[in-house]
């Protein structure tokens, strides 16, 4: 019932489109401007690094997505309006345990194979600590990534998600749309000019586990956790030359930067076993249906609602 919790709104189905074309139109912008730039963007990286610093550049970079969470809450809130636990969760309460659960499974499981990478590989990393510039990324990154990833969370697999679904009346269209969206919004990204296209694999792959989880489990909750994990423990411990995040991390990756099969495993090795792990424990049930099913009608799902 997450999909038909966009009917507890003042409907109008405008209203879910507005958000999502403003933002691929910059996505599009973005990205033209990369490919006919004739500075690559790690170039463009280093020389605003070296004029501002890195603590500038990481706001400059994080800081509009983060504050984009205001503005799709206070869409949500305001314009359609619709409550933001309904915009969250099929639950009557946002589950905090969920979304703790899930950041620490991954942020645990990111900053143990990251160790091994170093361990295995230490001729690839660079010692990159220093204690009073780590702090203020620490600082800086606690702030502002749990923002970015709910942001882009909320508007995917929240507003999209809801409103693509109660428009196709399936799971499996916004299911599609929304991850494969999500994936190309990195394109833009320095790793993408680095590494190929095929990066986004990666990417897109990432997309529909988080679209996966948040309608086994109908709610954002476990994505919301997840994303925020996977973005602040990778800032915080390792950095690299041509990554989106330049920062004033543990580690710095000085390898050469090479599109490889390991790239693949988290999509089809490490992603499959995570779905089984919540799928254990919050006894997930009817795939079939969760991910291919119908959308109930607003008067089916009304009926439903009401009896809660």
């Amino acid at each position: 019932m997450y999909i038909e919790q966009g009917y507890r709104g003042n409907l109008g189905l405008w209203k879910y489109f507005v958000i999502p074309l403003l933002f691929i139109g910059l996505i599009v912008i973005n990205y033209i401007s990369v490919i006919y730039s004739p500075v690559s963007t790690e170039d463009l990286m280093a020389q605003m690094i070296a004029d501002w610093g890195t603590h500038f550049v990481f706001v400059l970079v994080v800081g509009p997505l983060a504050f984009g969470l205001l503005f799709v809450l206070g869409w949500t809130r305001l314009v359609h309006p619709q409550s933001i636990r309904s915009l969250t969760t099929s639950r009557h309460k946002v589950d905090w345990g969920r979304i703790g659960f899930a950041f620490l499974v991954w942020g645990g499981l990111t900053a143990a194979l990251t160790f091994i990478d170093v361990w295995l590989n230490p001729d690839d990393f660079q010692w990159n600590f220093v204690w009073q510039e780590f702090i203020k990324l620490a600082i800086l990154a606690l702030l502002l990534i749990p923002m970015q990833t709910s942001f882009e969370e909320y508007l995917f697999r929240g507003h999209m998600m809801q409103g693509l679904g109660i428009l196709a009346r399936n799971r499996w269209v916004p299911l599609v749309i929304t991850s494969t969206l999500f994936g190309l919004m990195h394109l833009g990204n320095p790793e993408v000019e680095k590494l190929g296209y095929g990066v986004l694999v990666f990417y897109i792959g990432t997309g529909f586990f988080l679209g996966i989880i948040t309608l086994m489990d109908e709610g954002l909750e476990l994505a919301l956790g997840f994303h925020a994990a996977n973005n602040l423990i990778t800032a915080l411990l390792v950095t690299a030359d041509w990554t989106a995040f330049q920062t004033d991390s543990i580690y710095k990756d000085i390898s050469q930067p090479v599109l490889n099969w390991e790239l693949l495993i988290p999509v089809f090795v490490i992603y499959p076993i995570l779905l089984w792990v919540f799928a254990r424990k919050y006894g997930w049930s009817d795939w079939k249906g969760k991910l291919f099913g119908r959308v109930l009608s607003k008067e089916e799902a009304e009926a439903v609602l009401s009896e809660e």
